[in-house]
């Protein structure tokens, strides 16, 4: 009953020990997004746990599936001075890409082919514990750890082991999420400051170009001059308005259309811009619309100067209405104009304007419904959930 008994204690000791082991470094890995940091924090917590001098892990390239050194610690002077001799294969490489690391969980201690053959430099080392990678059937790599005094690990410490394999792997894995979707994040930066150069600069530029042929034509027609007048002076005003929309998106993107702005007031005073003898834009807004979520009050913004853009244009309009209204945990934006129309089915592919409406839609997570016919207007409809 006794040895029953310190039989149970010291398995109970052990199991607590192995479960403090793993949460350490289940804490220490959770807390790294950065892949060579994770890594470097897993060697030297196995080699402080298990009283092993030596560690380093090979990975698999992702796009080659060559190995490759992603992380060391306290290499003997054989192999860290000579790099050449820590690239490339291995017998432990070798095998674990065939699959036939064996032993305990699948961990087994092997003779290091790159230390084997050498005789200074190896501070004693020959043998190394080698704990595959894997994140389902894809293989990861290899860790590998070493000691001078190697003694046999246990069945218990080669199964240790096989878990903090299976945190890392977890952890490399998680650690490449984070790197795509930065790359990713990139990628929609990019085309958002894309839609915002083409919503502001570009936009500006046409409409000023616009009024720039129509004071030209206006003066090679000897019509009066005030009329030529007003077209240049139009045209500066939005000059103006671009220099100070390029200065205001340097500082902020976002928040430039709405800065000490409601969403219905900078609707407002985006009609009122584009408001003239030829274009009348009139609103029906809320009087009190509560707070919306910043990208979705921005991105309701640009689609509204989006199309209104495109009206001026392109529709040959002379009245447009813009209709902001919020509904059961949604918002609901409409622009409509009087203008020629046109055949959605015959708008040329990657026609930006309509593309750029549509993509902004999409990352509110809303829906936009654009109807038009020859001779009978246009209208856009955007419905984004709250």
């Amino acid at each position: 009953m006794g040895k029953l008994y310190n039989s149970d204690a010291e398995a109970l000791t052990r199991r607590n020990r192995e479960l403090t082991i793993l949460n350490v470094i289940a804490q220490a890995l959770n807390r790294e997004v950065d892949l060579s940091q994770a890594l470097h924090t897993t060697l030297a917590r196995v080699a402080e746990i298990f009283d092993l001098q030596t560690g380093w892990i090979w990975l698999m390239h992702p796009d080659t599936g060559e190995p490759y050194l992603a992380a060391a610690q306290n290499l003997p002077p054989g192999l860290a001075n000579f790099p050449r001799r820590m690239q490339g294969w291995c017998y432990c490489l070798e095998t674990y890409e065939a699959g036939d690391l064996e032993g305990a969980a699948n961990v087994n201690v092997v003779t290091c082919s790159r230390l084997k053959n050498l005789v200074d430099g190896t501070d004693g080392l020959r043998y190394h514990a080698s704990i595959p990678l894997y994140a389902h059937e894809k293989k990861l790599g290899v860790l590998n750890v070493s000691s001078p005094d190697w003694r046999q690990l246990s069945s218990e410490d080669l199964r240790l082991l096989h878990i903090i394999g299976d945190l890392l792997s977890i952890a490399v894995e998680r650690a490449r999420l984070f790197e795509r979707s930065i790359q990713l994040g990139a990628v929609e930066e990019r085309n958002r400051l894309a839609r915002e150069i083409h919503d502001t600069l570009a936009q500006g530029l046409t409409g000023i170009a616009l009024n720039l042929e129509t004071a030209d034509a206006l003066l090679e027609s000897e019509a009066d001059p005030e009329q030529a007048r007003l077209a240049i002076g139009h045209a500066l005003g939005l000059v103006r308005a671009s220099l100070e929309e390029a200065r205001r998106s340097v500082m902020d993107l976002r928040a430039a259309p709405l800065e000490g702005r409601s969403l219905p007031e900078a609707l407002q005073a985006l009609a009122d811009s584009m408001s003239d003898a030829k274009l009348q834009v009139v609103c029906d807004l809320p009087e009190n619309l509560p707070p919306l979520p910043v990208r979705i009050e921005v991105g309701l913004y640009r689609i509204a100067q989006e199309a209104l853009n495109n009206i001026r244009a392109h529709a040959n309009a002379q009245k447009a209405e813009l209709i902001l209204a919020a509904g059961v945990g949604k918002i609901n934006l409409s622009i409509s104009d009087n203008g020629s129309g046109f055949d959605p089915a015959s708008v040329p592919a990657g026609r930006y304007g309509i593309v750029g409406l549509n993509e902004r839609a999409k990352l509110l997570g809303g829906a936009l419904q654009l109807t038009s016919a020859l001779g009978q207007g246009t209208l856009v409809q955007v419905s984004v959930p709250l």
